[in-house]
């Protein structure tokens, strides 16, 4: 299941509660039945999408963090799944650009290969040596990238 699960769930649950209020023979109920799965599936399909991008192999995120992040460039990303899909911990062969002197707590935004923000990376230690990445809504509970930056397009990485 994708993070977006239970919205999902939600929306099909009020689709539910919308058809069974609208069953009967007048006209006018079955075109708000039909009006309300116009809605359900003008949000679905989106959803879907977004989700089916967040199905991502540790190579994909590793080659996301220097799509996000200009000084993450060069610094050769490993990373280990923590929860497959939502969480990674990412361990850097060379330090990222000096452009900050304590990369403890630092964050940057992870870019996925159609150059859309798909989460981000925390650095766990002060060397910037050391990432815990999440994807999707993860991020956005990690207070990593906000809600509406999530999905964004992003055609280069970002600087500073």
């Amino acid at each position: 299941m994708t993070p977006l699960s239970p919205e999902l769930a939600r929306l099909g649950d009020a689709l539910e509660r919308a058809a069974a209020a609208d069953v009967g023979p007048a006209p006018h109920r079955r075109r708000r039945l039909l009006l309300a799965a116009a809605a359900a599936i003008a949000v679905l399909v989106p959803s879907v999408a977004i989700g089916s991008r967040l199905i991502t192999s540790t190579h994909d995120v590793e080659q996301s963090m220097p799509a996000g992040a200009r000084i993450l460039i060069g610094t050769d990303p490993t990373c280990t799944a923590v929860r497959q899909g939502v969480e990674y911990h990412c361990v850097l062969a060379r330090p990222p650009a000096p452009e900050v002197g304590d990369f403890r707590g630092t964050v940057y935004e992870t870019v996925d290969a159609t150059k859309h923000v798909n989460g981000g990376c925390r650095s766990l230690r002060s060397d910037g040596l050391e990432w815990e990445c999440y994807l999707g809504e993860a991020a956005v509970a990690e207070k990593i990238v906000s809600q509406g930056f999530l999905g964004a397009y992003s055609p280069t990485p970002s600087v500073g």
